[in-house]
């Protein structure tokens, strides 16, 4: 049913960040004025910073970024993307 749903049944093969999604997810509508940020391993020992409005206390629309890895050098750089209104 998992494969019936991605390749018929949702958007996924024109989703937006398709083409960056295993590097990093973006979700610009959901920032708001206290965020915090921390990271966690989903799976197989990788790592993910993930970036999150307060707001939202754990419910929908509460993930602002997902960045694979911890570096800081990599977050900063997705975040700077929404900030410059580049390449979303």
């Amino acid at each position: 049913m998992q494969c019936q749903h991605k390749d018929f049944l949702s958007d996924f093969k024109v989703w937006d960040q398709i083409s960056h999604a295993k590097k990093w997810l973006l979700f610009p509508h959901n920032i708001g004025k206290r965020l915090s940020i921390d990271e966690t391993s989903l799976s197989n020992g990788e790592l993910y910073t993930i970036l999150t409005n307060k707001s939202g206390k754990g419910r929908k629309g509460t993930i602002v970024a997902m960045v694979a890895g911890t570096k800081a050098d990599a977050v900063i750089a997705v975040i700077e993307k929404y900030l410059l209104n580049s390449e979303i």
